[in-house]
């Protein structure tokens, strides 16, 4: 019988028996060996010794071709007899006097994969390294980027039984191979490459075994996956002598011990790793070492990791154990983002956090740090600094002690949420019922059943009734959660004191993040105004007491906008509005013009970012996912051939989820379009128009979009609907809300009829002015249009309505300017030739004004005591304020209760394209100060 004793601990042959017995008869057996050696017997002879060298020695013996080969002649049989033994480990006693410094003359320094990419990274880490000024060092390194997933991926193959493993480890080799041939030379390559072929044929073997059980356990998966971080770690060693300064590398499982919990997490033992770092520091003095992150190992010595992206949590744990000064995690980015760069392309980097928002933004998803980093380095106040290896200059982000008195740039920061983070794929699973009520242990039953299926409850929240209780769960494991509930407590569905289970699907969380919001008014009344003024639908909200943050549950599909609305409230990015123009003619070409010229300005001194996302016309529309230029606009509708397709064009403005808020601006005059706008608020897509036809269309329709709008955060905008630029709605609308009482409203509204009035005087007769207004370009191509008297109409009932009377556009007497036999005329060239026939009325009344001291003015007016409205032709006293216009100037009168005696006037340019569209674009900055812009 062949005898192999090897030196194990008794946790480690526990550990390792699954994947060895399937090949081996074994024996095991806790009788100490005499010696650290490893025996071959036969037949009572000694045959071979094998120094022990490493606690899978036993994978080269079985792999050995002398073995296999008696093996598969049946004449050999195993017997395996393990020790425990702690000789090489455990301390002989207390270190009375450490020869290990600890405290700030330490730095310690983690750099990442993608740090160590490549050998010309290594090279700028090593002079990172070697620029430092720190009296001393320690520097803990990833593996080199994509080998961990490489290591990850030969025990999948091999536990496959898949032979290409063996070219997948062959990669391994040539990568770090060339890598060091690239960055070494004499002695220091040939040491690398000596170890690198040892290693490599350490891992054929274990490897070899995992393919022949089709099984591994943790700690075999476990020591492969470190290799890459004990090759990263001697090269950078190396490269650091190479520049002349002293260094030694450390593989951390010989001196980080941690304790396996059942959340596939570990704790540090720090007394162990202490008592551990000093033995090893006696034996390795050095003013800077390269240490290995992501690997340690338990008590009973058998190697684990720390799990994946464990690298940051080694460093924390090596500063504490040092006590360090600092502890500075080199990554790709400047710094920690207020949010998501990839989705609030204005996040700004931060350049302070506590460490409980920290903690708190790495919890809820954000790229910050591993979650458990912050731990080992709080309880001595170490700092923590996360800087760009790319952008040296960058000052980075300092995670630190806060202090109540928080000051950036030698200004106390203005910012109550430091940042916001996002966790996507998640499902809302709600329990309700009144039997929960005042049950005791009903909470704890739930959460029972959903650990028994090993799921991760991401968020719960409760209402203080007890009623309901609602958690987050991870999507992937939503179904196994509700089924087991379902089976859990179906007694009590049958029975009635449960009423449901059910489940949300497509779900994502938003955090909010603050140390100071506990101590700020009105955050939370901010965070919410600011998700509800972009339309969002809050399914599930939770606080702790500590207010370091704030949760919401939201759709999936309105996570990134929702994280650009309140990323946006609180003042870490420009005000975004996402703009869609309809109707690019007069009105709406000029507002493109007045866009192009003042966009760049708002930007700059209002944080208030407008983006044109569309234009459509009659005949073309473009469409931009990040926004039109609109010094070329004109050209790019031009040369665009795509068909205006109206659904197609909402769509793409309301529902850019990059965009909180988007805004349709109707410049047209359409009343199909109008009829959309309900639809549109209702979509929470707001409205800005100086299309008249949807205030003045069908009072039931009118009333229904007011009625949604005063309901929800949607805003709707017409102030050009009666005097183009004048303001008449807003000044209608201060007088309503500071409770003053409308009598009265009067005035010339349309600017086409008064530059008609204005210049009807002396010999010339009615028709020769309307045709100089209509060469002048003051009228409608048909100029019956505005002598019919309809778009007074129109302004009188918009008028009407916002005071409160519930009148139809019907319901207005209009007296029309048109003379009754022209009405049916075929065109307006007609209309015109013909015009001059019916002069003698108009000149008569002209006449017998001007006889009595008097104008003729075409006024409307809001009989708001009675209850009506008018359109006519009405006489005025020289002296009067609307006898006194000139031009096109609107003029419009307030009679209130407050300004009875003297009625408050309103008067200015009441036509044309530039300001008709100066208001259009007041209203879209009023929309922009509504969603928080700062005014």
């Amino acid at each position: 019988m062949v005898l192999v004793t090897l030196i194990f601990s008794q946790s480690t042959i526990m550990a390792l028996s699954p994947s060895i017995a399937p090949c081996f008869s074994c024996k095991f057996s806790s009788k100490p060996p005499l010696s650290r050696q490893t025996y071959l017997k036969a037949k009572g002879k000694k045959m071979t010794t094998f120094n022990w060298t490493n606690p899978f020695s036993l994978l080269q013996l079985q792999c050995s071709p002398f073995l296999n080969s008696k093996w598969e002649r049946g004449e050999l049989k195993f017997g395996i007899r393990a020790a425990v033994t702690s000789e090489e480990y455990l301390l002989d006693g207390a270190i009375e006097n450490s020869q290990l410094p600890r405290g700030d003359s330490w730095s310690v320094h983690k750099f990442g994969g993608t740090c160590v990419g490549t050998s010309e990274r290594i090279r700028n880490v090593a002079n990172v390294i070697i620029q430092d000024q720190s009296e001393r060092k320690l520097v803990v390194v990833s593996a080199m980027s994509k080998v961990t997933d490489m290591m990850y991926d030969l025990i999948q193959k091999a536990r496959s039984r898949d032979d290409s493993y063996l070219t997948a480890l062959d990669a391994v080799l040539e990568k770090h191979k060339l890598t060091a041939i690239d960055l070494l030379d004499g002695d220091e390559l040939a040491s690398f490459l000596s170890r690198l072929h040892h290693d490599i044929n350490n891992l054929k073997a274990m490897l070899r075994a995992i393919y022949i059980a089709g099984h591994a356990t943790d700690s075999f998966s476990d020591f492969v996956a470190g290799h890459g971080e004990l090759w990263s770690a001697q090269l950078l060693s190396s490269v650091v002598r190479m520049n002349g300064v002293e260094s030694t590398w450390m593989d951390t499982r010989e001196v980080l011990i941690v304790n396996p919990t059942g959340s596939n997490q570990v704790d540090p033992d720090y007394l162990k790793s202490g008592e551990r770092l000093e033995k090893w520091y006696s034996k390795n003095p050095s003013m800077t070492i390269i240490a290995t992150g992501f690997i340690a190992s338990t008590p009973q010595n058998i190697p684990t990791t720390l799990k994946r992206d464990g690298s940051d949590f080694s460093a924390a744990i090596m500063g504490a154990l040092f006590k360090a000064r600092q502890v500075t995690i080199w990554t790709d980015v400047d710094g920690v983002y207020s949010a998501d760069p990839r989705k609030v392309s204005e996040a700004v980097i931060l350049k302070t956090l506590s460490y409980q928002e920290a903690w708190e933004m790495s919890y809820f998803g954000a790229n910050v740090l591993h979650p458990r980093t912050i731990v080992p380095v709080m309880q001595y106040d170490i700092p923590i600094v996360i800087k760009n290896i790319f952008n040296l200059a960058a000052p980075g982000t300092m995670i630190c002690r806060s202090t109540d008195n928080e000051y950036e740039d030698g200004q106390r920061s203005v910012f109550p949420v430091k940042g916001f983070a996002t966790i996507d794929n998640l499902a809302l699973v709600n329990v309700e019922g009144t039997g929960m009520t005042g049950v005791p242990g009903t909470a704890s039953d739930i959460f029972a059943a959903v650990k028994d299926v090993g799921a991760n409850v991401i968020m719960i929240s409760q209402a203080s009734s007890e009623h309901s209780v609602c958690f987050a769960v991870p999507e992937k494991e939503v179904k196994a959660v509700a089924d087991v509930l379902e089976s859990r407590f179906g007694q009590a569905l049958s029975a009635g004191r449960l009423s449901q289970i059910s489940v949300i699907p497509n779900c994502s969380i938003l955090a909010a993040v603050g140390q100071r919001m506990a101590s700020t008014p009105g955050v939370c009344a901010t965070f919410f105004s600011a998700l509800a003024k972009a339309n969002i639908n809050i399914r599930a909200i939770a606080q702790g007491c500590s207010e370091y943050n704030v949760t919401v549950v939201v759709k999936r599909e309105e996570c990134v906008r929702a994280l650009r609305a309140v990323h946006s409230r609180f003042y870490l990015s420009r005000t975004t509005i996402g703009v869609g123009i309809i109707g690019p003619g007069l009105i709406g070409g000029t507002l493109l013009d007045q866009l192009k010229d003042q966009t760049a300005i708002l930007k700059e001194k209002f944080n208030i970012d407008l983006r044109v996302m569309g234009i459509i016309g009659i005949d073309s529309m473009i469409l931009s996912g990040s926004g039109i230029d609109l010094s070329r606009w004109k050209e790019l509708l031009s040369q665009n051939r795509e068909m205006p397709d109206l659904n197609k064009f909402v769509q793409h403005v309301g529902e850019n989820h990059f965009i909180p808020n988007s805004v349709l601006v109707d410049c047209t005059a359409d009343s199909h379009i109008a009829s959309q706008y309900y639809d549109w608020l209702h979509r929470g897509i707001h409205v800005v128009t100086p299309n008249k036809k949807a205030n003045s269309g069908p009072l039931d329709q009118y009333l229904k979009m007011r009625a949604l709008q005063r309901q929800s955060y949607t805003h709707y905008f017409y102030e050009a609907t009666v005097g183009a630029g004048l303001p008449i709605i807003s000044t209608l609308r201060g007088l309503l809300e500071t409770g003053d009482k409308i009598l009265r409203i009067e005035g010339i509204f349309s600017g086409t009829l008064s530059y008609i009035f204005n210049n009807f005087m002396g010999t010339k007769a009615f028709s020769q002015v309307v045709k100089e207004a209509k060469e002048a370009g003051y009228t409608e191509p048909d100029p019956r249009d505005d002598l019919a008297g309809t778009d007074v109409a129109r302004k009188v009932i918009v008028l009407a309505r916002e005071s409160g009377l519930e009148l139809e556009l019907s319901d207005i007497p209009v007296q029309s300017l048109v003379p009754e036999p022209l009405r049916a005329t075929a065109s307006a060239e007609d209309f015109l030739l013909q015009l001059p026939q019916f002069d003698q009325e108009l000149s008569k009344q002209k006449q017998e004004a001007e006889d009595a001291g008097e104008v003729l003015r075409y006024v409307g007016a809001v009989d708001v005591v009675n209850g009506k409205g008018t359109v006519e032709l009405r006489r005025y006293n020289k002296e009067h304020p609307f006898a006194q216009l000139s031009g096109s100037d609107n003029i419009i009168a307030f009679t209130t209760e407050r300004y009875c005696k003297q009625p408050l006037i309103v008067r200015g340019p009441g036509a044309g394209a530039e300001v008709t569209a100066g208001g259009i674009f007041s209203d879209i900055l009023r929309l922009a100060s509504y969603l928080g812009a700062p005014s």
